[in-house]
């Protein structure tokens, strides 16, 4: 019988996307179990990145002597929090196990073959060109220490950026992309004047995401954030960080006893000071982060080249004098011929990836 390993390691995928961005610093991975052809049992990594996939997948099989496991990640080899899944798989008496891509942590990279085979299992790396991206936010994690970094930004055809008339610029089938688009990462990261502008949530409010809640960072240097703002009933219940600097220590003791957390930072004028500061959230356990700030932030994380993702939202209306830019909008229009492209209802959504 002739095995289509694609179709399995396709399936793999589709498990791994649906949590995407909700396992911390470890990477959403999906498995598959199949035996005789025939698929008997699935896992996927854990919300908080725990227990593994390759775990959740094997946990209650009591039978999967010689079958052959697919997963879309090198199974991990050392002992963490967790012990190795390459324990369980051989515990378990797989057969065979095929992966798509190695994993660029050092403790488990181009280990797992030589760990399973020792134990008599065969294990193959089949690479796939379809998936490539998917780790994408992965490696950046293990190789720069900061989160992944995606933005976001809405625009009118003419490309401005502020509606002076209502409160939106796209249409529904956008907002609902954006919601979408947050659930896909553990935080948001945006500014206080944003926010006191917008009085926005930032948060996912559609059916089936609304239990989604990326924790959310606002960078404030000089405290100006709004003491009354819609986003201060969420903070018992969504991880509400305050970015400002260490000069405010004692101003910021209002804000604490709203629940908000706060991070100190010496000072946010430089790609240095911004890398510092991602870092840090890193180290705090985020690994996929959504910047949704005006174009003058937007405009410097362009300049700077800090985004790994961008996503433009641009409206098929023109705002005219409805509308209006606090900067220019130049560096959006620059890129926007090497876009992909996906309608929207009308709407386009771009997409870059640098």
């Amino acid at each position: 019988m002739t095995i289509n390993h694609n179709h399995f390691l396709d399936l793999a995928f589709h498990l791994a996307e649906k949590n995407l961005g909700q396992t911390k610093l470890n990477p959403s991975v999906g498995t598959v179990i199949v035996k005789k052809g025939a698929v008997i049992s699935t896992g996927v990594t854990s919300f908080q990145g725990r227990p593994h996939s390759e775990f959740n997948a094997l946990n209650n099989l009591k039978n999967c002597s010689g079958a052959s496991l697919y997963t879309t990640l090198e199974p991990c080899t050392h002992y963490g929090k967790t012990p190795p899944c390459t324990n369980i798989i051989a515990k378990k008496k797989i057969k065979n196990v095929f992966y798509a891509f190695e994993d660029p942590d050092n403790r488990t990279f181009k280990k797992a073959k030589k760990i399973l085979s020792k134990k008599g299992i065969q294990a193959k790396l089949i690479r796939t060109k379809k998936y490539i991206k998917f780790y994408k936010s992965y490696f950046v994690n293990k190789k720069l220490s900061i989160p992944f970094v995606a933005a976001k930004i809405a625009v009118s055809k003419d490309y401005l950026t502020i509606n002076k008339k209502e409160k939106w610029i796209t249409n529904e089938v956008s907002r609902n992309k954006v919601h979408l688009l947050r659930s896909r990462h553990d935080c948001v990261l945006s500014t206080s004047k944003s926010i006191n502008h917008d009085d926005s949530l930032l948060n996912c409010r559609i059916n089936g995401l609304k239990n989604i809640k990326p924790a959310l960072f606002i960078i404030d240097l000089k405290m100006k954030l709004k003491k009354k703002l819609s986003l201060n009933k969420y903070l018992k219940i969504r991880k509400t960080y305050l970015i400002t600097s260490k000069t405010n220590t004692s101003k910021t003791s209002v804000y604490k006893k709203m629940g908000y957390k706060i991070i100190f930072i010496n000072k946010l004028q430089s790609k240095n000071d911004l890398n510092i500061l991602l870092k840090k959230i890193y180290k705090i356990g985020f690994s996929r982060m959504l910047i949704e700030t005006g174009l003058t932030f937007l405009n410097y994380l362009i300049k700077n080249r800090m985004i790994h993702d961008l996503y433009i939202f641009k409206s098929n209306k023109k705002l005219g004098k409805n509308g209006k830019n606090n900067n220019t909008s130049n560096y959006l229009k620059k890129i926007h011929p090497k876009l992909l492209t996906i309608n929207l209802n009308g709407d386009n959504l771009l997409i870059k990836e640098f």
